[in-house]
């Protein structure tokens, strides 16, 4: 990339000379720009070799759809970075033809050169470079935001990676987003799902076989380590592993190397292994069903997957997302109405962002070019519940998983979580008269399950505000570490 041009777009002197500075230590040649009208008159003329465009949020909030016009209107649209400590902007989600990259605030030199890189992948035409923001999980509530940070933070190491959440989550589009934001982007990236192939045909798959190796085997056979060599190896659903193929995993993860079934010859392999799964994998090392050592060596650098349930905030911006996806890959486009949004809001997303796109897809094959309505929506999604939106996205009460019910003390609005988080751990309430001023529904309630409900709320939200640090966490909740950990269990909570 030495002396490869790269356009700045910056209204503010200040921020843009800072940013030159930078390019300029990366033997690159900054040229500044601060509107569309000056990028345009810059590309007129002679053909000119650069590298990418960086702008700022500013200037994509005064001229992003002019400037979206200006590239695509260009031979070969410039990949765009896009500087801002927010997400992507909306404009780059409905711009698929063109590279958008996001480079947090303020600008690490390492990071930026690893988006560089990823650039000239583009720019050379590398087919397996799609661009960073196709892969990139939607969402800007707090937990989301904190997900993006650990990708960002992680991704131009090759430290390995465990995703944990629920199924349905979007484990492996984040994932294929590391990779992307990775020096190893123009490499491949080759998932495996551990789960779907049988105990005896995974050393197989991972490794390889030689000709005659087993019955079957009736020529030699590359694996999937040798197929992503010098990229990334996604090993999904690695809890369902058997404890036999763990011992050879942890093998290849200490020395770096493996032989093909049926071969004494030793390959070196220069792979990064991220892997996922859903499983609760503390309980599984308890119970002897994976290998401690194992999940160590996986555990490098954890990144915990929240619920829908836990971030319906993002329900309006990732039902667009969807929306727009599907009507790119299919030609079908719809479009949610206020109302049925709010009954989807009231639901609580067992299947997670698997069942939100499985619904949208039902809907568009059953109502082409239409706005949904509520009435459009099948029976389950159409019940009522205690969460709500106002206008496009405006949470106003929580999810109906927590159970709670609503009371006003001293006039103010406040939820049954709230009372008994405050009565219980905060000293300075001592009036037993505020815990009876819950409100207790006609037809009664099971205490116990609501109880139940109200701590799993409360667990969850402690470890969202602990960026999923289980001693932090317990800190906030003001209970003892292992006190928590043994909770957890209890509910089948991942931290």
């Amino acid at each position: 990339m030495v002396d490869a041009k790269v356009i700045v777009m910056d209204p503010s002197d200040a921020s843009a000379q800072s940013l030159e500075a930078l390019l300029r230590f990366l033997d690159l040649e900054p040229v500044r720009v601060r509107d569309v009208a000056e990028l345009r008159q810059y590309q007129q003329g002679a053909v000119r070799d650069c590298l990418a465009l960086i702008v700022s949020a500013e200037a994509v909030a005064a001229q992003g759809s002019e400037l979206v016009v200006h590239l695509r209107g260009t031979p070969q649209p410039l990949p765009v970075i896009y500087l801002s400590t927010e997400s992507l902007p909306k404009i780059a989600e409905s711009s698929a033809d063109i590279a958008w990259f996001h480079l947090d605030l303020p600008v690490k030199q390492r990071r930026l050169s690893a988006v560089l890189n990823q650039a000239l992948n583009i720019r050379n035409g590398h087919p397996t470079q799609p661009g960073s923001h196709r892969f990139r999980p939607s969402g800007t509530s707090r937990a989301m935001r904190a997900v993006h940070r650990l990708i960002e933070q992680v991704a131009p190491c090759d430290s390995n990676v465990l995703i944990l959440g629920e199924s349905g989550t979007g484990k492996e589009m984040v994932a294929r987003h590391i990779h992307e934001l990775s020096g190893r982007a123009g490499h491949p990236f080759v998932p495996v799902n551990c789960g779907a192939i049988p105990a005896d045909l995974l050393e197989s798959e991972l490794f390889g076989h030689e000709k005659g190796a087993f019955t079957g085997a009736l020529t030699t056979r590359l694996g999937r380590f040798e197929f992503a060599e010098g990229g990334t190896l996604f090993l999904d659903e690695i809890g369902d592993m058997s404890l036999q193929m763990q011992v050879k995993l942890l093998r290849v993860l200490q020395e770096r190397s493996f032989e093909r079934v049926g071969s004494n010859r030793t390959i070196r392999c220069n792979v990064r292994i991220i892997a996922a799964t859903h499983r609760d994998l503390d309980a599984a090392i308890g119970a002897g069903r994976f290998r401690e050592d194992l999940f160590y060596r996986l555990n490098v650098f954890p990144v915990q997957m929240p619920p829908l349930r836990d971030r319906l905030e993002d329900l309006p911006v990732l039902t667009e997302h969807l929306v727009q996806r599907l009507g790119q890959i299919s030609g079908r486009h719809i479009r949610i109405d206020k109302e049925a949004m709010n009954c989807l809001a009231r639901n609580p997303w067992p299947g997670n962002v698997r069942e939100l796109s499985n619904l949208l897809e039902r809907l568009a094959i059953l109502y082409p070019e239409q706005s949904i309505s509520a009435k459009d929506l099948p029976e389950r999604y159409r019940s009522t519940g205690t969460a709500g939106w106002i206008g496009s996205g405006v949470r106003v009460t929580p999810p109906p998983e927590a159970a709670i019910e609503s009371t006003a003390i001293n006039g103010a609005e406040i939820n049954d979580a709230e009372i008994n988080d405050a009565a219980i751990n905060d000293p300075e309430i001592h009036d037993p008269a505020q815990l009876a001023a819950a409100v207790l529904p006609s037809g009664g309630i099971d205490l116990k399950d609501h109880l139940c409900a109200i701590e799993i709320g409360l667990i969850r939200k402690a470890l969202v505000e602990a960026d999923g640090t289980v001693a932090e966490a317990a800190r906030l909740l003001r209970i003892r570490r292992t006190t928590l950990v043994e909770k957890l269990r209890k509910y089948r909570l991942s931290a």
